[in-house]
């Protein structure tokens, strides 16, 4: 068994102060398959480039096998996909890349497609499936669930956990239950390996969490404790110490030396209390140095007068010529949160545009809309799409533009774990999950009838989904939201209509 050694691993951006990595040493076995999690901007993908060679660092990794880093850079996107497959791995056999993609479901016949024309979600499956052919690598894979539907996530976990050897980036609970045998966590004050699944460490986690808690508020307590024996102890000292300069104590002159001696005990009581006091300081500071903070999420949505906000009957959606789906039935009511679930292409985000349109909004010129769609009159709309590349600029500039208080804009991203510096960055910096984060702090700012979100938690870390998660549950909050993470759904959504 062979395995990658990092030691003393200190690492820090150019133009930084501040160490992504300090002094790390780990060990990690070639034939794991670890899960990697973190919060968003902890360095999940800093240590993965770190191990590809991309950056200088201080302290040294060694391993016996090539890293490999997914998704895979291809230079040719007009070349047949098999071509694609060839330059991921020149010794591949064909009847092997055949035999890999249909453990994808993968169809033969997109090998010979140009690469441009698969769907993300098949480029996904293309690229796994010749990279884990590759001799002797050790795959660093970076969020492939992003452009997997539920039913893509459920087969690459199932063929992820055919494999060994990788290291694998996700926020997908489920996807990373269904994969992995080791979770390395990267926490607030270190960095963490253990046996098992995410549920297995995140129940660990909370345990850890919770004996933490509990024996910081007991040592808060026998510190308060001491603090107050200490100070006594040496008040009687003193007070003792000045009887030694009386003349008479009831008609008696006092024994100076017993008085002293006495004197003497008090004072070295005081400073055994004060020792204790200083042991259990220091047992308390060794504690909550991991605990992450989720702070509770509070909104106030608009109430419309209206119980039904949405219904459709019969909806067809169509592009020009081509038909994307026909015969939906949908109903949204107030206080529902309703998650639209289908496979990638089958229509949700269209089914997003025409609601935008028949609230008011726009429409793509050359979309169709047949069947019966309509919402309630004055419905007022906060959506959060899948883009995030027009953000650019300042958070300030950006709270403007949109019409939201940029207090609150700013006091949500706090809670959503946004570092304090980023928020004098550009936008155009941010990482793909910060990017994301703005996008939900600003519909949470905004005070709307009903929320639109599609997919909005690629790339947001999984404490953050957890904490969005409580939040809308809490009720009052009506929604029409698409999302693969298959924990999310069933935590969140009161009803489902399926494409």
């Amino acid at each position: 068994m062979s395995q990658i050694s990092i030691s003393n691993l200190t690492f820090a951006y150019d133009g930084s102060y501040d160490n992504i990595f300090e002094g790390v040493s780990l060990t990690l076995d070639t034939d794991w398959r670890l899960g990697l999690v973190g919060r968003n901007g902890r360095g999940k993908t800093t240590l993965l480039s770190l191990l590809m060679g991309k950056y200088e660092y201080s302290g040294s990794i060694s391993a016996s096998v090539d890293f490999e880093y997914f998704p895979y850079a291809v230079e040719d996107m007009s070349a047949q996909a098999v071509d694609v497959a060839y330059s991921i791995c020149p010794t591949l056999e064909y009847w092997e890349l055949c035999r890999e993609i249909s453990r994808l479901e993968l169809p033969d016949d997109r090998l010979f497609r140009p690469y441009n024309t698969l769907s993300f979600g098949e480029r996904t499956k293309l690229m796994l499936a010749a990279m884990f052919l590759r001799e002797n690598s050790f795959l660093l894979i970076d969020e492939p669930t992003n452009n997997l539907d539920a039913r893509g996530r459920k087969l690459t976990a199932d063929y992820l956990q055919t494999k060994k050897g990788f290291i694998l980036v996700s926020h997908d609970r489920s996807f990373l239950d269904g994969c992995v045998d080791h979770i390395m966590s990267i926490n607030r004050a270190d960095i963490e390996v253990r046996k098992g699944d995410f549920s297995a460490w995140y129940a660990d986690r909370m345990a850890t969490d919770r004996r933490e808690l509990e024996e910081n508020k007991r040592l808060k307590k026998e510190i308060a404790a001491l603090e107050q024996s200490a100070r006594q102890a040496a008040q009687w000292s003193e007070r003792l110490e000045g009887t030694k300069k009386s003349t008479r104590i009831a008609g008696l002159r006092p024994d100076r030396g017993a008085i002293g001696a006495q004197a003497a005990r008090m004072m070295k009581r005081s400073k055994n209390i004060e020792a204790h006091r200083e042991a259990a300081a220091e047992e308390k500071a060794g504690l909550l140095h991991n605990i992450e903070k989720i702070d509770d999420l509070h909104i106030s949505p608009l109430a419309h007068h209206a119980k039904r906000l949405v219904w459709a009957e019969d909806l067809s959606i169509s592009y020009g010529e081509g038909e994307i789906f026909s015969g939906v039935n949908l109903c949204i009511e107030q206080g529902q949160r309703v998650a639209l679930c289908g496979r990638n292409g089958s229509g949700k985000s269209s089914i997003f545009r025409a609601i935008e349109g028949s609230a008011g909004g726009e429409m793509p010129g050359n979309m169709r809309c047949g069947g019966r769609l309509q919402t309630a009159s004055g419905l007022i709309l906060s959506v959060v799409s899948q883009d995030t590349s027009f953000l650019s600029g300042s958070l300030s500039d950006y709270a403007q533009s949109c019409g939201v208080d940029e207090s609150l804009f700013k006091a949500i991203l706090r809670k959503l774990e946004f570092p304090r510096p980023v928020f004098e960055r550009d936008m155009k910096t941010y990482s793909a999950g910060q990017k994301k984060k703005v996008l939900i702090a600003r519909s949470l700012c905004e005070r709307a009838h009903l929320y639109l979100w599609d997919e909005p938690l690629n790339y947001i870390d999984i404490f953050s989904r957890m904490q969005i998660e409580e939040m809308l549950r809490q009720g009052g909050f009506t929604m029409l939201f698409v999302e693969h993470d298959r924990a999310f759904c069933e935590n969140v959504a009161t009803a489902e209509v399926r494409l």
